[in-house]
């Protein structure tokens, strides 16, 4: 079978002109005749035209007379025109008036000619500014349809914008009675496929006067393919004129809407009889399409300045907010509401190692542990964009109609530090004109029968039902993206400027420290020996019925001891901080009972239930290992004590090569958007706000168990909360 797709045909070398048209080719290195479309004997006298072949225009100078005397022709000879560009004359020959067009392109030099027509219903003026006090864009193809119609008037006159992916829209249309309207329907991407949208960049006007006359074949002798893509009578594709006869037409005119060197639609023209336009009317036509589409670019250009400016001074803003900050991970989760809104999307994510942070409509946290995965894989870029993530991964990834759309931006691929913007489902409504799905045909091409993409035999609106896409991300939406990156390049770098400013300060505080230490640490243990000494003493005066009082002394005196040892502990830790700390085998059962008990009068708790099950020792600091469970079990005391049977659980088991301690509570529980602050100096939970406390303990914490090479983490819900503790193992 002789199969062609759509975007394989050729279309520019067809064979074939159109009858409107005459054509004579010459070689543009030796100027004689290579090839001629079989019509020229209708308007030139000349009964073997064989004799043509290898001869020059000049050597027939009663033949062509008219063609060697004009101006665009003399200026050929002279090589002084330019390659591509089309140069219009008018000539008369055999006393009828023929427009005559001249251009360069390859290796060959087209003459062409078609008759001069009047058009009797022209009622066009010369203004044409029309266009530019126009400060709307359906006013602008509106205003040139209406000013098209009084040149071309055709029965329909349609303004078709190309989509992102190939596919087209009607956005503007002017019709009479003779043809059904085709207002807001969109056509497939096969019915303008990619090798005809290059075409129409090349050559911005083109009609097909008759779609039911003969075309006219060309004849060379050497039966060479000759590229007519420039040719204003080029032979149209049996595709296509097939296309023009299904829609009920008899012919067609389109002009190139060109933005920015793009091709961004075309203005298309259709009649239900032959028709043939004026070239001075085409040309005219394609005056006021470019005029109007400048008009646009402007429109566009002033919308987009408009935007530009209202975003700059919204990323000013942020970015003050930015500075406001720390560090990078503060400063967005501080200012995810906007950030998740510059690019208008339903929900963010922000993701910084193992944290997340959400906002507005997003997928579930396991979700998107799994789209950040997928984008580490799959993804080589810092940015990837996507509508139809839902279509693709609803099922590998198990994404819902909240990701229907998807922006990932990666800050720092290494350091896992990425944002991702959702949009949720959009169920989008396509009006076709016509089923768009393609079937296969049989056309005959040159005597040869080939199959192709037969064109549809209906144009009657069909609708089509769009799932698992989201609105599109616009080109606003993707600068949007690219501002929030400079602000964050911005900012990190003043953010570093300042922490290394901040680190030289750091160092002067611990050094004064260093030195506020061993002065406590020096002038408190005179007092302390006072007070245990004075302890002793009241102790030896009591009487021996005295056994309450005794116990009560005897505590004193062993918490006064406790604090002369964390004195002399602190001294050397403030030493040897700048060294290796010294990790020893800790034994933790009586720690943890004296903070027990300690915390149970602390936080007037008495009727707390706390079970003890397993202390294993671990290896740690045992100034730093009273600290961490002085924090973790008095929090866990203080926050359940409002409860009517309060229970703490304090368990340590072995597993491998680490010692791991859970204390679990049935306490006020941590809120799942509070994890990322949870070890953050200074934090406190908006549910912990009724209990006494500085949002100190659980930094230390974290801090103490990094140093000692261990780790902390938790586990939590409105029942409680469960810290874990992971400890070296000794090894004994």
């Amino acid at each position: 079978m002789n199969f062609v797709e759509c975007h394989d045909e050729p279309i520019h070398i067809p064979g074939y002109i159109q009858s409107f048209g005459y054509l004579i080719g010459i070689d543009k290195a030796s100027h004689s005749i290579s090839f001629f479309s079989e019509n020229i004997k209708d308007i030139f006298k000349l009964e073997n035209f064989e004799l043509l072949f290898g001869k020059k225009i000049t050597d027939f100078p009663q033949l062509f007379k008219s063609i060697i005397e004009s101006d665009i022709f003399i200026a050929l000879e002279d090589n002084t025109s330019r390659e591509n560009i089309t140069y219009f004359d008018k000539v008369f020959i055999d006393q009828e008036q023929y427009h005559f067009s001249v251009f360069r392109t390859g290796e060959n030099i087209f003459l062409e000619f078609e008759k001069v027509l009047e058009n009797p219903y022209k009622r066009i003026n010369n203004k044409y500014d029309n266009f530019y006090i126009i400060d709307n864009e359906q006013e602008i193809w509106d205003q040139l349809l209406s000013t098209l119609s009084k040149i071309v008037n055709y029965d329909r006159m349609m303004i078709y914008k190309f989509m992102m992916d190939g596919s087209g829209k009607v956005i503007a249309e002017r019709t009479n009675n003779e043809l059904e309207s085709y207002m807001g329907l969109h056509y497939p991407e096969s019915d303008i496929p990619r090798q005809a949208r290059e075409l129409y960049l090349k050559k911005r006007k083109r009609i097909f006067s008759d779609v039911y006359s003969d075309p006219v074949r060309l004849i060379s002798r050497k039966n060479q393919t000759v590229d007519l893509t420039f040719s204003t009578s080029r032979a149209m594709s049996p595709i296509h004129g097939q296309y023009i006869k299904n829609s009920g037409a008899s012919s067609s005119f389109s002009i190139s809407i060109i933005i920015e060197d793009h091709l961004w639609g075309l203005v298309t023209c259709q009649n239900s009889e032959a028709k043939h336009i004026d070239l001075e009317d085409r040309v005219q036509a394609g005056i006021f399409t470019a005029l109007a589409s400048n008009a646009y670019s402007s429109f566009k250009s002033k919308k987009e300045l408009n935007y530009r400016l209202a975003l700059t001074e919204k990323v000013s803003e942020l970015k003050s907010e930015f500075l406001k900050y720390n560090t990078l991970f503060e400063s967005l989760v501080e200012n995810k509401s906007k950030i998740k809104d510059l690019p208008e999307a339903d929900g963010l994510a922000i993701i910084s190692n193992q944290y997340i942070v959400k906002e507005g409509i997003t997928p579930t946290t396991s979700v998107i542990e799994k789209i950040v995965h997928w984008a580490h894989e799959n993804t080589m870029e810092s940015m990837y964009v996507s509508r139809n993530f839902l279509k693709k991964h609803r099922h590998d990834l198990e994404v819902t109609e909240d990701t229907a759309g998807i922006i990932i931006y990666f800050i720092d691929r290494d350091k896992n530090e990425l944002l991702m913007w959702f949009r949720k489902e959009f169920d989008e409504h396509i009006k076709w004109a016509g089923n768009p799905e393609k079937t296969i045909g049989v056309f005959s091409q040159n005597g040869e029968e080939k199959h192709i993409v037969s064109p549809r035999t209906s144009f009657h609106a069909f609708t089509e039902n769009i799932k698992g896409s989201s609105r599109r991300w616009n080109s606003q939406n993707i600068s949007a993206v690219h501002a929030i990156r400079d602000v964050i390049l911005e900012t990190s770098h003043k953010q570093y400027t300042v922490i290394k400013q901040l680190n030289e300060e750091l160092k002067e505080v611990n050094e004064e420290l260093d030195s506020f230490s061993y002065t406590i640490s020096h002038d408190l243990g005179t007092p302390l020996t006072v007070m245990k000494l004075n302890a002793q003493m009241l102790l030896n005066s009591l009487t021996d019925g005295s056994e309450k009082s005794r116990g009560k002394i005897n505590s004193i005196i062993e918490e006064i001891d406790n604090m002369a040892v964390m004195m002399q502990d602190v001294l050397q830790l403030s030493r040897a901080k700048h060294s290796e700390i010294q990790l020893d085998v800790i034994p933790t059962e009586s720690t943890i009972l004296k903070i027990v008990e300690n915390a149970k009068m602390t936080f007037a708790s008495p009727k707390t239930e706390i079970m003890i099950k397993g202390c294993p020792d671990v290896l740690a600091d045992k100034t730093m290992l009273h600290q961490i469970f002085l924090n973790i079990i008095n929090n866990a005391v203080k926050y359940s004590s409002h409860k009517e049977e309060p229970k703490v659980i304090i368990e340590g088991s072995i597993e491998g090569d680490l010692v791991i301690y859970s204390i679990s509570d049935n306490g006020i529980g941590i809120p799942e958007e509070e994890k990322h602050k949870m070890f953050k100096i200074f934090n406190r939970m908006d549910n912990a706000k009724k209990f006494k406390g500085n949002g100190v303990g659980l930094s230390i914490v974290h801090r103490i168990m990094k140093r000692i090479g261990g780790n902390v983490d938790y586990e939590s819900n409105k029942e409680g909360t469960c810290f874990f503790l992971t400890f070296k193992k000794p090894y004994i």
